[in-house]
């Protein structure tokens, strides 16, 4: 089995420690030992100066008998190895050893050699030069300590006169201490210091080992074994992220992948839903186009044979238009699987609707719905393609109507269908298609949507912590997620993930708190701003709030049926998801949906189970221009996409809004971050 990190990080940490302390007690050791014998070593000169002292006056009066025994009474002290004074001759004139009496040592010897190292006599050394230690015949140390007798007024001018005036050095004190228990006490000193070290080795590596263990290897086995798990399809792992430390940022950076992974997995199996619907609608065009074409064939010959029969040529007429339209919902299903763009000319919204409700009023009247047309005179044409909207208001119809079915198979209630021209601000409606920070950075994160379109991701640094945060690209809206919660009122740093690029506009103040603001470049359409104070709905969208309110066709259906539960409501528009179980395909509100997205128009829907359900569809009449410039009516100029490009056919960067609430409420009111 091979070694983890982890127990490599622990073992080399480990040597690496016991290292450390080792050469700490080695140093010590060293430091304690000098200091002993240092200490030793002073003591022995004050033992020598003692002596003097004690044997100056017996000497000036030659009284060898008492100097000779105040030497050996002290030289037989414990501790004290021997006395010796010799002379300037290096003779032995007194010793606590009296068979050394009278002999003469070498001046080279180690008693002799500090003074007689520079060939004569020193008459000062230091308290270091003059010590010594040497092994005893026995093995045991001896510390060795001489003090020259220097020559003396009272020495030459005392009553023995035994010395000239000329002497500089008379003799030599040497004293000699046994080492043998300050050697003792050194070796249990050291014994005891390496246990303590040994100890604190284990000790350390054992505090170290709960620590790594605690800190690092139990959060990286978590992560190991969540790695595994994940890459065994299991995309639902998460790892808990409650340190404070690095190791926490990555087990919170693991679960923001693996959330991004599960939102890719539900990505590709929507797409793979929608390649379905491709196959599918390939399949249906190839069967169906065949029969259609000869039923289109023969409804058109008859109707030419029925110039006399009107009645009958009107019924004939709807055959050919009712054809014609099959054939365009089968090509409809193939743009919304190919994200075809619509065929956008002036269209009157108001015959786009009395023809839609013409086609399903056998079948509303069966289910015993009446239908309530309550059409604007005043509409203008806008640019829409005529046969998409149709097809989006009859599938408004059909489900309102189906909404209205009862669990028993009851029928009856009845729709509303109403046009009107409306003003609508930027604020609240336009959305961020495109956003850069100042260095170019891509900052759309087509992952995570918010409000149907890719959300702005950014980064938000409070004091040392930071937390990535999706803005709601849709302006003036304050529905924004963030990785992390954060304080009310907090002042916070925005910078871009990629780079790292701060994200403020030092000229620009909150109009709603005064705190500073930090914003996007938007292709064609200058700085969006907001707000850096937590919680404060202030924005800025400069160039489309100097454009001011746009012209908007709006279509309202709206239904006395069951209404919408807020589950619902989240997968109201995702492909295959039907609330009508089996007599449902879950393809009419995410055709809508794709429609609607490809006009640049919104759909908000407002329900309230057990009241009903208000579908609201608002198609843009000119083209909005940074400039000031306006198309009120036909074939809009090219608007930049997402990426900032021309591109032809397209209008004021509005998408498709989901707005679940109750009916009559107010309208895309601010949240907070969740």
């Amino acid at each position: 089995m091979k070694p983890g990190i982890g127990m490599l990080a622990i073992l080399g940490v480990a040597v690496v420690t016991a290292a450390v302390i080792g050469v700490m007690s080695v140093i010590i050791l060293r430091a304690h030992q000098g200091a002993f014998i240092a200490q030793l070593t002073r003591s022995a000169d004050q033992l020598s100066e003692t002596i003097a002292s004690t044997t100056h006056h017996d000497m000036l009066e030659n009284r060898r008998d008492a100097v000779h025994r105040e030497i050996v009474t002290i030289g037989r002290q414990q501790g004290i190895e021997r006395v010796r004074l010799f002379n300037g001759t290096g003779t032995v004139m007194f010793s606590s050893d009296e068979a050394e009496i009278g002999r003469a040592v070498d001046k080279r010897a180690e008693a002799c050699y500090a003074c007689h190292a520079a060939g004569r006599p020193l008459e000062r050394l230091p308290i270091h030069a003059r010590a010594r230690i040497y092994r005893a015949p026995d093995g045991h140390r001896v510390l060795g300590m001489i003090r020259p007798i220097a020559n003396q007024p009272s020495c030459w001018s005392a009553d023995c006169h035994a010395h000239s005036r000329g002497e500089s050095v008379l003799g030599v004190l040497d004293v000699n201490l046994s080492l043998a228990e300050a050697d003792r006490q050194i070796a249990r000193d050291q014994r005891n210091l390496i246990l303590l070290a040994v100890l604190a080795i284990a000790a350390s590596s054992t505090l170290l080992w709960w620590l790594s263990r605690q800190l690092i290897l139990r959060p990286v086995a978590m992560l190991i074994a969540s790695t595994r798990r994940v890459a065994q399809g299991d995309l639902s792992t998460a790892v808990p992220a409650t340190a404070r430390h690095e190791l926490g940022d990555l087990a919170r950076a693991f679960n923001h992948m693996t959330s991004r992974l599960n939102e890719a997995q539900r990505q590709l199996a929507q797409a793979d839903k929608l390649a379905s619907v491709g196959r599918l609608a390939a399949g249906v065009a190839h069967e169906i186009n065949n029969p259609l074409t000869g039923v289109l064939t023969y409804a058109s010959f008859l109707e030419k044979r029925a110039e006399n029969d009107p009645e009958t040529r009107a019924d004939l007429g709807v055959i050919v238009r009712e054809t014609k339209r099959c054939r365009e919902i089968v090509r409809g299903l193939l743009d919304f699987a190919r994200q075809t763009p619509p065929k956008r000319l002036p269209t009157d919204l108001n015959e786009v609707v009395r023809r839609a409700a013409t086609i399903v009023t056998n079948q509303l009247a069966l289910a015993h719905v009446g239908v309530e047309l309550e059409l604007a005179a005043e509409l203008e044409p806008v640019p829409a393609d005529a046969n998409q909207i149709q097809q989006v208001v009859v599938n408004l119809l059909l489900n309102a109507a189906d909404a209205m079915a009862g669990d028993d198979g009851s029928r009856g209630g009845s729709i509303r269908v109403r046009t009107s021209a409306v003003a609508v601000p930027p604020r609240g409606h336009a959305t961020i298609r495109s956003a850069t920070c100042p260095r170019g950075c891509d900052l759309l994160d087509s992952h995570v949507r918010l409000a149907g379109v890719p959300a702005i991701r950014v980064i938000r640094r409070v004091l040392d912590r930071e937390a990535v945060v999706h803005l709601d690209p849709v302006y003036g809206r304050t529905n924004h997620r963030a990785s992390e919660p954060c304080d009310e009122g907090v002042l916070a740093t925005y910078l871009c993930p990629a780079c790292r690029t701060r994200l403020e506009v030092p000229e620009r103040r909150c109009g709603e708190c005064g705190a500073p603001m930090f914003g996007v470049q938007v292709a064609r359409f200058g700085l969006a701003d907001w707000c850096t104070r937590k919680g404060c709905p202030g924005s800025c969208w400069e160039a489309l709030d100097t454009i001011g309110p746009q012209p908007y066709a709006q279509i309202e259906v709206a239904d006395t049926g069951r209404g919408i539960t807020a589950e619902e409501m989240d997968r109201l528009f995702e492909p295959f998801f039907t609330t009508k179980g089996a007599r449902g395909t879950g393809l009419g509100l995410a055709v809508t949906w794709g429609i609607v997205e490809g006009h640049d128009g919104s759909i908000a829907v407002e329900s309230e189970p057990g009241r009903g359900t208000r579908f609201t569809l608002r198609i843009p009449c000119q083209v909005l221009d940074p400039a000031g410039a306006e198309a009120r009516t036909g074939r809009p100029t090219p608007m930049p996409d997402a990426r900032g490009v021309a591109a032809s056919g397209r209008t004021a960067p509005v998408a498709p809004r989901v707005t679940a609430r109750p009916a009559g409420g107010t309208r895309d009111e601010p949240r907070g971050e969740s």
